[in-house]
């Protein structure tokens, strides 16, 4: 596999962490910011179905490039947000293992997004004892025809011909409800298989350097 370049991320998608697993994986910070996306969305599963969880932004002048781009407090959403992934996951059977570790992040004002989203990558990446350093560029990579920063979007998950579609299902406390959900933020897969969540990203790591 071709050393990948992501886009920064919210709580990313399984996919996208394992892609971090791969040699060389590098986020991207000088491309020009993308709404809509999930550089300020995630993915996750209630009791009432998917539910997606979005980062409001500042709009100004500085917007452009992602590595600048300012979270917007002037509502209470981390709190709304942490109260979803509690009301989600407390059920999960490894919920309580993972918790303190996350949720001091959620009580921080972290001003920048990247920062933030970093912040938090980097503790699951901890959380499951994987030992990665996560490089970021320095100057802008331009775009290719098979490019991740634009390939792992929440628009082109929900399409069936989506090439890092999940096919191997995993424990979901809401299975019994939905069936199996695929392309969830990394938290759904580690809340509900603690520390299997590893070896299911390294077979799907195996899975996609095949492709």
């Amino acid at each position: 596999m071709k050393s990948p370049l992501l886009s920064t991320a919210y709580l990313p998608p399984v996919e996208y962490f394992a892609f971090l697993l791969a040699e060389g994986a590098t986020i991207e910070r000088e491309e020009r910011y993308q709404k809509q996306s999930y550089r300020n969305r995630t993915t996750i599963m209630n009791g009432n179905g998917v539910l997606n969880l979005i980062i409001p932004t500042v709009h100004d002048g500085r917007m452009g490039i992602v590595k600048a781009v300012r979270i917007d407090y002037s509502t209470p959403w981390p709190r709304a947000h942490w109260r979803s992934i509690e009301s989600a996951y407390n059920n999960t059977p490894y919920y309580l293992y993972y918790k303190d570790a996350l949720k001091p992040i959620f009580d921080q004002k972290v001003e920048l997004l990247y920062d933030f989203n970093l912040q938090l990558t980097q503790t699951l990446l901890k959380l499951m004892r994987l030992k990665i350093d996560i490089p970021s560029t320095n100057t802008f990579v331009p775009y290719n025809a098979n490019d991740l920063r634009l390939l792992i979007h929440p628009k082109n998950a929900k399409k069936e011909d989506y090439p890092f579609r999940l096919q191997t299902p995993y424990y979901q406390v809401f299975e019994d409800k939905f069936g199996f959900i695929p392309n969830l933020s990394i938290i759904d897969l580690l809340f509900n298989e603690g520390p299997q969540a590893v070896l299911y990203l390294r077979q799907l790591h195996q899975q996609f350097e095949k492709q």
